[in-house]
C-alpha cells in the first residue's frame, strides 16, 4: 500500500482557503505581506504544494479576517 499525505478533503481545503481569501478582497500577495511572508508562500498552501500545520493555519485565517474556528467549522460542513 502506497502512503500519501493527500486525503479526500485536501482539494476542499485549498478551495476553501482561496475562497475565503477572495472573500476578504485580499490578493496573494497582500496576504503575504500581513503574514511577512512571500507571495509563494501563499500560492504553495492554495495550490497544495506545501501543507499548513494549525499554528499557521490560525495566522493566515487572522490575515483572512477569520477565526479559525469559523473557518473550520465551514470546512467540517463542507466535508461531512
Amino acid at each position: 500500500m502506497q502512503k500519501t499525505i493527500y486525503s479526500g478533503g485536501q482539494d476542499e481545503l485549498l478551495r476553501l482557503l482561496r475562497e475565503t481569501r477572495k472573500h476578504a478582497g485580499l490578493s496573494q500577495s497582500q496576504v503575504a505581506r500581513l503574514l511577512g511572508r512571500s507571495q509563494s508562500f501563499v500560492s504553495k498552501y492554495e495550490t497544495g504544494q506545501l501543507r499548513l500545520d494549525l499554528v499557521e493555519l490560525r495566522a493566515v485565517c487572522h490575515a483572512l479576517n477569520t477565526s479559525l474556528s469559523a473557518f473550520v467549522r465551514e470546512f467540517e460542513k463542507r466535508t461531512l
